[in-house]
């Protein structure tokens, strides 16, 4: 089975050049000046792109960062918990985004929701009223 994403050699890097040499020249002074050190070092730039591109899914972006992090000195715990932090961000957005769930939910079944704690309160009323 052929590998899912083709590796990036320097024919594939050639090739961009060559169809669009202007933006790949800017492609890359924009990028040496993201990762250049800066208000960040350029450890936690690395270890930001390792999280980063877990959670855009970027295979090249995961291996490459996480070499360039090694390479400025990222221990392995530092690149696993920058991973951690990327897991949880991810997992996040979907706890977060509940609220619209919950607010057509609310909308919606008002009534039901309304009627359901009712019934509950008083059962709970009537259990502490025989007690």
């Amino acid at each position: 089975m052929p590998d899912m994403y083709p590796p990036a050699t320097p024919e594939v890097a050639a090739r961009r050049r060559e169809l669009a040499p202007e933006i790949n020249e800017a492609w890359d002074r924009f990028s040496s000046a993201v990762f250049a050190a800066g208000a960040l070092d350029e450890v936690t730039k690395q270890l930001i792109a390792v999280a980063v591109a877990h959670v855009t899914q970027c295979p090249y972006c995961i291996t490459g960062h996480t070499r360039v992090a090694r390479r400025r000195g990222a221990s392995d715990e530092q690149i696993m918990e920058s991973i951690w932090v990327a897991a949880e961000m991810r997992a996040g957005g979907a706890y977060a985004h509940s609220t619209l769930a919950l607010g057509v939910l609310d909308e919606h079944g008002a009534g039901h929701a309304h009627a359901h704690r009712a019934e509950a309160f008083a059962t709970a009323m009537d259990g502490s009223a025989g007690a």
